[in-house]
């Protein structure tokens, strides 16, 4: 069954660099569900680690002792541990409890420890990668299926920036346009109340990403943006007005999937448009939506 949901977002004054046009976004309505993000929950006891003493490929272990909910986000990258992976679809962890939570490699010649438990990486994966990751789970595809796509999505990026990865890893793509990366995001700042940005690529589309407390998304900004600039490296044509891709997403319907946290999975139903996201009744805690053509 589909709905259709209220966007409680607003845009702001868009700015462009170098064929990357970011609206910030701003929530219309405050916040009721509490959590914290990632990156504040690993600085305190939380711990990621591989399931089990042989590990998973394709799932992780998360203990949160904390007394507030995690929101893991879509395509947050985990380093560590028996190789690097990025979470599937966002998460919100409960207090006090252990949950498994699925995962897809990005680091595929590599299955040996580096370290008990996962940090986290500078960077959410890019958003060509996670549309790919989201397609995948919206066509029902199976995990061997969508870890395919992942891996695909990984050596694309790696072959065009010339990378030369011994373990065919994002994160070492990533770190070898650490310089072109910072250029680029020196360009685009934080604003005051904001939760969340369309990122416009000229000549692609566009890429939405939002969560429902402004103090969570400013820690995933240069992340987030980190992972744009890698993987859209090449800009040529117009760039969607974000007003337009504000529109097409609320104009999707909308299926609720059971999440394995807290609250319901979204996934947002348009042509044209792939979107998943993380709802607690009708509050929308996150949105990541991709109106774009692919790229191999």
């Amino acid at each position: 069954m589909t709905e259709t949901l209220d966007l409680p977002l607003q845009l702001g004054d868009a700015q462009t660099h170098a064929g990357l046009t970011i609206t910030p976004l701003f929530p219309t309505r405050n916040p009721v569900c509490d959590y914290v993000s990632l990156d504040a929950a690993l600085a305190g006891e939380l711990e990621i680690t591989e399931l089990g003493r042989d590990g998973v490929v394709n799932r992780v272990a998360v203990h949160n002792p904390l007394d507030r909910a995690v929101l893991l986000y879509d395509g947050e990258e985990l380093i560590g541990a028996k190789q690097n992976r990025v979470i599937n679809r966002s998460v919100l962890v409960t207090p006090h409890t252990r949950l498994v939570v699925p995962v897809a490699c990005v680091e595929r010649g590599r299955w040996a420890h580096r370290s008990r438990r996962f940090d986290l990486a500078g960077h959410v994966a890019g958003p060509e990668l996670r549309r790919r990751k989201a397609l995948s789970l919206e066509n029902g595809a199976g995990e061997h299926k969508l870890q395919s796509e992942v891996w695909a999505a990984v050596d694309d990026r790696l072959a065009h920036h010339a990378v030369a990865s011994p373990t065919r890893a994002q994160r070492d793509g990533v770190a070898a346009r650490r310089s072109q990366i910072g250029d680029l995001m020196a360009h685009f700042a934080l604003e005051p109340g904001q939760c969340g940005m369309v990122a416009a690529i000229a000549g692609r589309g566009w890429c939405l990403d939002a969560v429902s407390r402004p103090e969570v998304f400013g820690p995933l900004l240069p992340r987030l943006m980190a992972g744009y600039a890698y993987e859209l490296s090449e800009v040529a044509g117009k760039a969607t007005p974000a007003a337009a891709a504000l529109e097409a997403l609320a104009a999707a319907g909308v299926r609720r999937l059971t999440s394995p946290g807290l609250g319901d999975d979204l996934q947002f139903e348009a042509a044209g448009l792939v979107g998943t996201g993380l709802a607690i009744g009708d509050e929308m805690v996150q949105i990541s939506a991709y109106g774009w053509s692919a790229t191999r």
